[in-house]
């Protein structure tokens, strides 16, 4: 999972919550999947613990993830009928993009990389 925080930009409370639910949205991250601990997270990003706890509280008052206790913080069923955006996708295409540009990969390796996570997700034919 990439997060990333810019700084000239909205709120990063806002930036992390968006970034969350764009990946929830295009099934990066899968229902049950488990959100990496408040700490943890802010930790990684350089952000206050609240930061963090905020966004998820927001996530969790949208319906997309619920506090499991000991379990953290989860993804939960998003709603059948919730149209994702084409403008989501093209958001995570484009961090897609960035990252295996970044990582030395060109665009056929990135496309075999999405195959490879439609494949490991189970979404093939979906």
């Amino acid at each position: 999972m990439i997060i990333r925080i810019d700084p000239s930009g909205a709120p990063p409370y806002v930036q992390i919550r968006d970034q969350l639910r764009d990946m929830i949205h295009a099934g990066m991250l899968p229902v049950g999947s488990r959100l990496p601990s408040i700490r943890h997270l802010a930790k990684d990003l350089g952000v206050a613990i609240n930061t963090v706890g905020r966004a998820y509280q927001e996530l969790e008052a949208s319906g997309l993830v619920a506090a499991a206790g000991r379990r953290g913080t989860v993804v939960n069923a998003m709603p059948h009928d919730e149209p994702i955006e084409a403008s989501v996708l093209a958001e995570s295409a484009e961090r897609l993009a960035l990252e295996a540009s970044h990582r030395g990969l060109g665009v056929e390796a990135a496309v075999e990389q999405l195959r490879v996570a439609f494949r490991r997700l189970n979404l093939e034919g979906k």
